[in-house]
């Protein structure tokens, strides 16, 4: 009996150690990532946090109408290792942003990089 339950705490713990690799990921499912925009935009808030950081802008469109955008990025630890940091953007900054947008329509994408208004480009 001794040994049953000693197997099976052993095989519960194995696989419990295995299948944390494969704890779902959302990805990019609900982004159109055969399709960017690409837009001229004013930062009203920036969100350095785990699991991702986040940017909001606003963009006037053609019509001169204000859009609010929420764009997700990569978490901290990959946005320092690509040149971001928790103070690369602050509100009022004027950036050029290329997004893959919801399929939805919704004013929300991802961020695939951002020209900063001293010219730096960062890359998500």
């Amino acid at each position: 009996m001794k040994n049953m339950v000693r197997a099976f705490w052993l095989s519960a713990v194995t696989l419990l150690i295995v299948s944390i690799p494969v704890l779902p990921h959302h990805g990019t499912a609900a982004f159109d990532t055969s399709k960017t925009i690409t837009m001229k935009a004013t930062v009203t808030d920036w969100y350095w946090a785990n699991p991702h950081c986040f940017v909001k802008f606003d963009f006037k469109d053609d019509k001169g109408d204000i859009e609010h955008w929420v764009v997700e990025t990569s978490n901290p630890p990959d946005m320092l290792n690509r040149g971001w940091g928790p103070h690369s953007l602050k509100a009022g900054d004027e950036v050029t942003v290329l997004v893959y947008p919801v399929k939805n329509g919704r004013p929300i994408g991802r961020l695939v990089h951002m020209v900063l208004p001293n010219g730096q480009t960062l890359n998500n």
